[in-house]
């Protein structure tokens, strides 16, 4: 069951992660929810590592490392 997070687009955050632009928050959004659709729940931490993803401060190498250590929750 997917449950809903918070979306703010007029302060540019999601689950109180700031985002530098309106860009960002909605390509990490829908990454975000493709993966609660596979049973992902996000947790703020969860939120920055996809962001910084999206935005190339983290490789797709380094991603996966996080996501092996769970470092997301």
């Amino acid at each position: 069951m997917l449950s809903n997070i918070e979306i703010d687009r007029s302060n540019l955050t999601i689950l109180g992660v700031k985002f530098s632009d309106l860009k960002t928050l909605e390509s990490t959004a829908n990454a975000l929810g493709s993966n609660m659709f596979e049973g992902f729940e996000p947790t703020p931490k969860g939120i920055e590592i996809i962001r910084d993803y999206v935005v190339g401060k983290i490789s797709l190498a380094e991603l996966v490392a996080l996501a092996k250590q769970k470092a997301y929750v």
